[in-house]
């Protein structure tokens, strides 16, 4: 009798183990619900209208954040004097697109310029191709960083990257000084799984 009950405590044993690491999160078992390196947006915010965040190229023009809609959208935002932590944003968003293989064209880089001033020469010609918009600061911490609150608003907006998904809304954020290698994984696996951009 006792090897049947042995036998059926080492069929049992495997259930039991299943069900033990999926309810009781304690003993840390449970997969995350996401393997994301970047925080999931939610809800996701869609993209603020030209009323609420009206944005300029650096040369006055207007721009419709809009006219990105259908593609993966890589966000920064600092002052235009881009100091080193700016600049380390900058390289990791530009590095991360040209890293995309076939999907390049799947992506676009957008920088939000905080102030009026305008960025070195140096650094226009070695972010080419990354929109470099004028935003007001308060307005574009609303839609990127409304948690931060108004004090913190600048903080907040210098130290963070996001994800714009092909339908306009905001889904993703990265710290400031986030590990390149990881960034550029979650934008791969973004471009991977998606049937949309």
């Amino acid at each position: 009798m006792t090897p049947l009950y042995l036998l059926l405590a080492i069929s049992l044993a495997p259930v039991l183990f299943a069900l033990a690491a999926y309810y009781i999160p304690g003993l840390g078992l449970r997969p995350d619900d996401s393997s994301a390196y970047g925080r999931l947006i939610e809800p996701q915010r869609p993209v603020p209208d030209n009323a609420a965040l009206p944005l300029r190229r650096l040369d006055g023009q207007p721009f419709d954040l809009q006219s990105l809609r259908g593609r993966w959208v890589l966000v920064s935002a600092d002052d235009s004097a881009c100091p080193e932590s700016c600049v380390r944003k900058l390289f990791i968003l530009r590095n991360s697109h040209a890293s995309q293989g076939k999907n390049v064209e799947r992506l676009a880089r957008v920088w939000f310029v905080t102030d009026q001033g305008q960025p070195t020469e140096q650094i226009l010609q070695a972010y080419q191709g990354t929109h470099m918009l004028q935003a007001d600061p308060q307005r574009l911490a609303a839609f990127l960083a409304p948690q931060a609150g108004e004090a913190a608003a600048g903080d907040a907006l210098k130290n963070g990257m996001w994800i714009i998904d092909p339908n306009g809304n905001l889904m993703m954020s990265f710290p400031g000084d986030a590990d390149p290698l990881k960034v550029r994984k979650d934008i791969s696996k973004l471009l991977y799984n998606s049937r949309i951009g």
